[in-house]
């Protein structure tokens, strides 16, 4: 069970996890599928090169067939020409994977899972937040500033709406090895990227609530 803290620290309670997370262990192998589907659906896939048939010029025989020692060539614009056509080149193509909603939430949950399983998961009763500058979302995540650079890199989560998400997205951009998102854009790329997830309670409460409606 995750830890509650508060702006110091301190240990205020422990925090209960619904059932779903015990029981997610089964669906990992839908983890891996989940996040090539992120990747591939990033993917621009405007990379394009020309055929042969696709370039301007080369419509007259280079030189003629016989008699002048040389390999026989056809057009300037074959693959073994530079400036020639591209065989078997990239096109522009989409690269977009699908995968139903039931196994999207089921890849998101065990990616949690595994987070809370691990003890990788802090919640922080954001209502006594007070951040007014870098230093004070550092000593929050690390500690201090020695430990930062050897402490494992965090992903911040507030919640949409909270009166402290503006004051932490703001201290914490110029900070290294730390992310801020929100409960409604937090995806399994982002759970398996970050070494240690610091998750507000009001995001917390909505991550479990949507979840939890999603059954």
């Amino acid at each position: 069970m995750p830890d509650v803290i508060d702006a110091s620290g301190a240990v205020l309670r422990q925090a209960e996890l619904p059932e779903l997370f015990a029981q997610a262990g089964e669906k990992r192998h839908v983890i891996f599928r989940a996040v090539h589907r992120e990747f591939a659906n990033a993917r621009a896939g405007t990379a394009s090169t020309k055929k042969r048939d696709e370039i301007a010029g080369g419509g007259k025989k280079p030189w003629r067939q016989k008699g002048t020692g040389r390999a026989r060539q056809g057009s300037i614009r074959s693959p073994q020409w530079r400036h020639g056509g591209v065989v078997f080149g990239p096109q522009p193509r989409s690269y977009a994977e699908d995968l139903n909603k039931k196994e999207r939430r089921a890849a998101f949950v065990a990616a949690l899972a595994e987070r809370f399983g691990s003890d990788a998961v802090t919640l922080i009763d954001a209502q006594s937040l007070t951040l007014g500058k870098t230093a004070d979302i550092v000593r929050l995540v690390f500690g201090d500033r020695k430990s930062a650079k050897r402490a494992p890199s965090t992903l911040v989560v507030h919640a949409r709406g909270e009166a402290s998400a503006g004051a932490i997205v703001r201290c914490a951009q110029n900070v290294r090895r730390v992310g801020v998102t929100h409960d409604g854009a937090l995806d399994v790329k982002d759970v398996l990227r970050f070494e240690r997830l610091l998750l507000t309670t009001a995001a917390y409460d909505a991550i479990v609530a949507r979840l939890t409606m999603e059954i």
